[in-house]
């Protein structure tokens, strides 16, 4: 009898010993089938592919790569903006065209996996993933390749003082493979009790071109500027220079740039015998930070200084910093500070001479499109 009893849990190891084995050989050919599973076909015929480094899959539409983020369409999480560190694969179902750091455009089906990118058809290229600047799909609209903020700040009162204050800025891009162009306009109003008190406005452009993927020269760059309490009622210059990105990562990114302009100035008034115009040679240089601080909030800083002969104001500068609050995917809320500095300015026809600096803090209202 105890022969029996003693021999009872022996008897029902033997017989769960097949079911345990049973079930660890389920769950490690279930997360071996997770680890392994590919979308089908191999490569893809409707769907662009995007695997991230977690091993998940995301099927839909490659819109493009461009400063180390993947804007990519999921076909049931909408747009997604995919750090380029992030993706171990990325295939695609039609051509795209891949810009690398020499200049050199690529057109074709893509495999990114791992260190390469692989070109597919009749004949296969293969390259280095590390040198890709920029992916768009092989045909693009136009459309896509333009960023457009508008941003509205007011401020008005009525009652025992009246006051009407705007301050507007529009800001345009447009991008493509190895190009970048923008386009900023900032005009700000005030008057107060029926008399104004500001009235400026500044348009900026610049054209980048890259020649690798932190360098790159501006073939052109203009300012038109114009503030009559300044003592300017027009200022414009021309110039040309070279950049390079100190900084260049999914939440950062930091350049400087430098060159040389023409500028000409004619002021608003002067005195009798005083030449209205002043022009000069100059040099111009810039730095813009741009800080990703969590997903909802953004820093930036972009400063401009020149320096120019001395009827001119021998040193100026425009520097426009601040946060931007993403309200939802085209909203923003926006607080910004304006700084605009002249060394020397220029004495007008009443004998008064402008103050040097120029303070804004403005709060606004921006949409992104």
């Amino acid at each position: 009898m105890t022969d029996c009893v003693s021999r009872q849990p022996a008897i029902w190891l033997i017989l769960a010993l097949p079911v345990v084995v049973a079930l660890l050989a389920s769950s490690v050919y279930a997360a071996e089938s997770a680890a392994d599973w590919q979308p089908p076909p191999p490569m893809p015929d409707e769907f662009d592919w995007v695997q991230l480094t977690s091993g998940e899959w995301l099927k839909g539409e490659i819109i493009a790569m461009y400063e180390e983020k993947l804007e990519f369409d999921s076909d049931k999480l909408d747009l997604q903006s995919i750090k380029w560190k992030d993706i171990k694969q990325l295939r695609s179902a039609g051509r795209m065209r891949v810009a690398f750091e020499d200049g050199d455009i690529e057109r074709g089906q893509i495999l990114v996996d791992g260190q390469t990118i692989r070109f597919l058809g009749d004949e296969e290229r293969q390259m280095p993933r590390s040198e890709i600047l920029s992916i768009i799909t092989g045909a693009p609209r136009e459309i896509e390749n333009w960023t457009v903020k508008a941003s509205l700040g007011a401020n008005l009162r009525k009652g025992n003082s009246e006051q009407t204050e705007a301050t507007t800025r529009v800001v345009i891009i447009r991008r493509s493979a190895v190009n970048r162009v923008n386009f900023d306009y900032l005009a700000s109003f005030n008057q107060t009790e029926g008399i104004k008190t500001a009235d400026d406005q500044r348009l900026t452009m610049g054209w980048n071109r890259y020649v690798s993927r932190k360098t790159f020269w501006t073939p052109l760059f203009g300012e038109w500027y114009r503030d009559p309490f300044s003592n300017i009622g027009n200022k414009w210059s021309l110039g040309a220079g070279l950049g390079y990105e100190l900084v260049d990562t999914p939440q950062i990114t930091w350049k400087i740039e430098g060159g040389l302009s023409y500028q000409e100035t004619q002021f608003d008034s002067v005195a009798d015998g005083e030449p209205t115009t002043a022009s000069t040679p100059g040099l111009v240089f810039s730095t813009t930070y741009d800080h990703e601080l969590t997903g909802w909030l953004d820093f930036n800083f972009d400063w401009r200084f020149n320096f120019v002969n001395e009827e001119s104001g021998t040193y100026t500068h425009h520097l426009v910093t601040g946060l931007e609050f993403e309200l939802t995917k085209i909203l923003d809320l926006d607080i910004t500070l304006i700084w605009d500095r002249i060394e020397n300015p220029q004495e007008d026809a009443d004998g008064l001479v402008p103050l040097q600096d120029d303070y804004r803090l403005v709060t606004s209202i921006g949409f992104e499109f």
